[in-house]
């Protein structure tokens, strides 16, 4: 499998794009170019073909004397698609304060000016260390290739990324509500600050190295900054209306800013790649520096936990309540999905051996995480009340089938490009509605430990998926979506239970209404 061109920077965990088989199998086909290196209409090309489909046919003809020349059939990006993502977007948030009845949102001015001070300031914050984390997702693999790291090289980078999330980022959500969450934050700028310094020193620094570091500043990611904003809101005196709106807006945010990212990483290495090969590592840093500045200077945090009185309130409210157990597999069944998602997407998509621009697709995929993300008002203050526990359902039984239609048979890339666009809608859904979940049932001087524990499952499958099917090749990429999809119904189930365990035992609010 060719790796990305110049144009295709792209996506999350993406180097696995170059590194797994195509999702259906088949002969791989490989055509080189003969002749002299001045010939510029020659070149090198490997696509992955099924012999069963005609449309993955290559058609190769002689140019001249000097050479073969491939034309392959390419896959064209459905703009009306595009489109509509883009106008839903806008319109869902346009219309919404106008057929909503919360009372207060960070767009106005009836909250406190405190508390909508540092609603502004957070979510700044928070889209530099989105574009932190997508700008080593967006050019990653791409960087990889230029420096000539192999196929085994990158899947043992997954490995020991994966693994140090889940034997060093498991805790780390622990330590931050031990430490306080503003120091947690420092540290996921500190960790990008010095990757992103270690590559400007050394033109090829240890994969390994940077492995590890950008796998702790991912988990840390995935908790740090919800637990530091609700802990904050908590401490300003927030409504939880208030709240549930921080929650869709990161969610919205993260999507927009990982596709500013693509942008960026664009932009910054333009043409003149050996020039430019470093640039994005430069913005890296001096958003890191920005950001530490930031959290240095603007907030200061509460005296920490002992480590007696913590363990005791985890084996209370957490390891003791059947609840949290359902919620934290849920978390786990999500996140182990959208990481197979991104893990497979590529592959999945070219398996068909026809040239496609993902670069195109990337922004598509996000937008429609965006849009999902704008349903969760709607379906929770708005005009379409649900109960979180049944928005959840729906959405992860809808996401599970998607995946399950990906795992049983390859579908035309238009279909699977609306598959993978519907399937980012239920994340963006998803996603904050687990955040609402979390608020209502974990105090906040647990949450930390509680999401970092609830990755550790989806960490340890995707770890196992990744030795199975990067090393010994025992399990085939549908095996592995098929995996994703039991995971997100089996996560559906328990939003049922923790429906019905509500009705005979409502849960305890830890906070303000």
């Amino acid at each position: 499998m060719m790796f990305m061109c110049s144009h295709l920077y792209m996506s999350p965990i993406h180097q696995a794009r170059s590194m797994f088989a195509p999702f259906r199998g088949g002969k791989k086909s490989r055509a080189r170019a003969i002749g002299s290196p001045e010939n510029r209409s020659i070149y090198y090309l490997l696509v992955d073909s099924h012999d069963s489909d005609p449309k993955s046919r290559i058609d190769l003809h002689i140019s001249s004397p000097m050479g073969v020349v491939i034309e392959s059939e390419v896959w064209e990006n459905n703009q009306p698609l595009s489109i509509f993502i883009f106008v839903s977007c806008l319109l869902s948030v346009l219309c919404l304060p106008h057929n909503s009845s919360r009372i207060s949102t960070v767009f106005d001015q009836l909250l406190p000016s405190s508390l909508l001070r540092f609603q502004r300031n957070f979510l700044l914050l928070f889209c530099f260390s989105s574009v932190m984390e997508g700008m080593w997702s967006v050019f990653g693999e791409y960087e990889m290739a230029y420096f000539g790291v192999s196929k085994e090289q990158m899947v043992s980078s997954l490995i020991i990324g994966s693994a140090s999330a889940l034997f060093l980022g498991t805790g780390l959500g622990m330590l931050s509500d031990l430490i306080g969450r503003k120091k947690i934050c420092l540290m996921f700028c500190v960790l990008h600050l010095f990757v992103a310094i270690w590559k400007r020193l050394f033109s090829h620094p240890s994969i390994w190295l940077a492995s590890v570091s950008l796998s702790l500043a991912s988990s840390i990611f995935l908790f740090g900054f919800e637990t530091w904003m609700v802990t904050e809101h908590d401490k300003l005196g927030h409504r939880l209306d208030s709240l549930n709106e921080m929650f869709w807006l990161m969610t919205f945010l993260e999507s927009a800013s990982l596709i500013g990212s693509q942008v960026v990483a664009n932009w910054l290495v333009s043409n003149e790649l050996k020039k430019n090969m470093f640039s994005p590592s430069t913005a890296t840093a001096l958003l890191a520096v920005v950001s530490i500045v930031s959290i240095a200077r603007e907030w200061r945090e509460s005296p920490p936990a002992s480590i007696k009185d913590y363990r005791i309130s985890l084996n209370t409210h957490i390891f003791s309540d059947k609840r949290i157990w359902l919620l934290g597999w849920a978390q786990s069944c999500v996140q182990f999905s959208v990481a197979v998602f991104w893990i497979l997407w590529a592959p999945t998509i070219v398996a068909d051996g026809r040239e496609v621009n993902l670069g195109m697709i990337y922004p598509c995929l996000l937008g429609a995480k965006m849009l999902g993300s704008t349903a969760f008002p709607w379906f929770i203050n708005g005009p379409l009340p649900l109960r979180t526990e049944d928005c959840l359902v729906y959405a992860f039984v809808i996401a599970g089938i998607v995946l399950s239609i990906v795992a049983y048979d390859y579908q035309e890339i238009g279909i699977l490009v609306g598959l993978f666009c519907l399937f980012h809608a239920c994340i963006g859904l998803v996603l904050p509605s687990l955040a609402r979940l979390r608020t209502l049932y974990v105090p906040n001087e647990l949450r930390g430990g509680m999401i970092s524990l609830s990755l550790a499952p989806a960490n340890a499958a995707i770890l196992l998926c990744l030795i199975l099917r990067g090393y010994s090749g025992s399990i085939e990429n549908s095996t592995i979506i098929a995996f994703g999809a039991i995971g997100l119904f089996s996560a559906a189930g328990c939003m049922h239970l923790l429906k019905q365990s509500g009705k005979h035992s409502p849960h305890q609010n830890f906070h303000k209404h």
